[in-house]
């Protein structure tokens, strides 16, 4: 509150903004959808108390979505054993008891599902349960494709880096660079797009390969939706640590999205750990379930236990892929190899210290991270460890800026306030734009993709940073 910056943050009375639809008609639906979820868990068992507490459960989360959608006041926490029940409510008392279509965006979101986790929080037999579980684990699963080919990939750069720690073809130490560099931001964008990415980009490390990438079709595609790129610049702050003889370096990756989204977070942590580039990472997933998809630490040996026994994992047809008549098509014998190697991988990395969970519960607090220095000193200070920190996603994105209404020309710097320069932070956003904050663009750029169609023209809204289409990039070295 105090910490936040003067700018006005986007408001869910906006009519306007994503905010004012993400209030009346996103949030409502997720509140059913999470109904369905645990009336379906309920129903599945035999426990008496399960049963009983499932239909208060329930009961709950339809009251949470009268009060959403009849504009009801926003009621204080309960105490349910946390330590974030205090300043949840503080903050509440602070913004005058506001109601649901009329209050800061970014507050009422994280409030929302804060509720949602202390309705589940005040049971025995549901304490723990994840109400988002189950299309966390669908959408990987629906996402074969494309895990399996960039299992492939991984396997044979994984395994030539580790051996040679070179890039066959490359002749000159400058040839080296260049061609590590655009693997490298392959690897980043591949990060930030998910399965938008073209993986066949991603061939093999022979030097004349990665050349042609400099040049495709394909990479120019992606890359011309990302208005403001600064991936140039982590790479030379990674290679310069590298260079200069640090024996230990640490890159850290603020989690979002579970499912196919952490599958390629991993596939970016194991290649800077094979490149080089890192000696550790530091992955940081959420507390409690958070923004449907978000990465708990379940989520994380959810994944890796079923990259254990890939065969089952996509032997198993979702209830829509049944009612859809699919047949399961066995993975081959190269695939499932690709898959296992991935789990063996990942599970001797993290055995080995070098990959690393360590969750939080500033990452679930209602406010933005311009408060981080202030309310969680000791999390701060373990960030400035790092050599470079990834904040991916759209929320992290609305988190470091405020999601205040910042004029788009805003340099990102000076948006992300305490996190910026002299914060001892190195802070890089991947982020696909699906909210209204948007910051460090050229001049004319915001306006020139409003007038494109959909991007909201004269109407007020910037409806083209809503989509998910455009993309931002963008560094800030708080060490300087």
């Amino acid at each position: 509150m105090e910490h936040d910056p003067k700018t006005p943050q986007y408001n869910t009375g906006d009519p306007t903004s994503f905010a004012f639809v993400s209030a009346r008609d996103r949030w409502p639906v997720i509140i059913t959808q999470g109904i369905d979820d645990v009336h379906r868990s309920a129903g599945a068992s035999k426990d008496e108390q399960v049963l009983n507490e499932g239909k208060w459960v329930v009961a709950e989360l339809a009251r949470l979505k009268y009060e959403l959608q009849h504009d009801r006041e926003l009621t204080p926490l309960v105490d349910d054993g946390e330590s974030d029940v205090e300043e949840y409510n503080k903050e509440l008392e602070a913004l005058g008891n506001p109601k649901w279509h009329a209050v800061p965006w970014l507050f009422s979101e994280c409030y929302l599902y804060r509720r949602v986790s202390s309705i589940f929080k005040q049971t025995q037999k549901w304490k723990s349960y994840d109400l988002f579980a189950r299309q966390k684990m669908s959408t990987f699963q629906s996402s074969r494709s494309a895990v399996v080919e960039l299992a492939v990939r991984y396997k044979e750069i994984v395994t030539e880096l580790e051996l040679k720690h070179t890039v066959k073809g490359a002749k000159t130490q400058k040839e080296l660079e260049e061609a590590e560099k655009i693997l490298f931001m392959e690897m980043c964008e591949i990060c930030l797009w998910g399965n938008a990415t073209d993986l066949s980009l991603l061939t093999n490390l022979s030097y004349e390969d990665i050349q042609k990438l400099q040049g495709s079709e394909a990479r120019k595609l992606s890359e011309k939706n990302i208005v403001v790129n600064d991936l140039g610049k982590a790479f030379k702050v990674l290679t310069d640590a590298l260079k200069s003889g640090v024996k230990e370096r640490r890159v850290d990756i603020v989690l979002d999205n579970a499912g196919f989204e952490l599958f390629v977070d991993l596939i970016l942590a194991g290649y800077l750990l094979a490149a080089g580039l890192a000696t550790t990472v530091v992955l940081h997933p959420k507390s409690i379930p958070w923004f449907v998809s978000d990465v708990l630490p379940q989520d994380f040996a959810a994944l890796i236990s079923a990259l254990a026994d890939p065969q089952a994992l996509y032997s198993t047809l979702s209830d829509e892929d049944k009612d859809a008549g699919k047949k399961v098509v066995p993975l081959s014998d190269s695939e499932v190899l690709a898959l296992k190697f991935l789990f063996e991988h990942w599970s001797g990395l993290h055995a080995e210290g070098q990959l690393v969970l360590r969750p939080n519960i500033f990452w679930t607090a209602g406010g933005s991270f311009w408060r981080l220095p202030k309310s969680e000193p000791s999390l701060h200070e373990d960030l400035k460890e790092s050599e470079l920190v990834i904040f991916k996603g759209d929320l992290n994105y609305r988190k470091l800026t405020a999601d205040a209404a910042w004029p788009a020309t805003t340099p990102f710097t000076e948006a992300i306030g305490p996190l910026g320069p002299g914060s001892g932070v190195r802070v890089l956003a991947l982020r696909t734009c699906k909210a209204d904050v948007v910051v460090g663009l050229p001049e004319g750029e915001d306006e020139k993709l409003k007038n494109l169609e959909g991007g909201g023209g004269d109407s007020g809204s910037r409806k083209w940073a809503w989509s998910g289409k455009w993309a931002v990039v963008q560094f800030s070295d708080g060490k300087l």
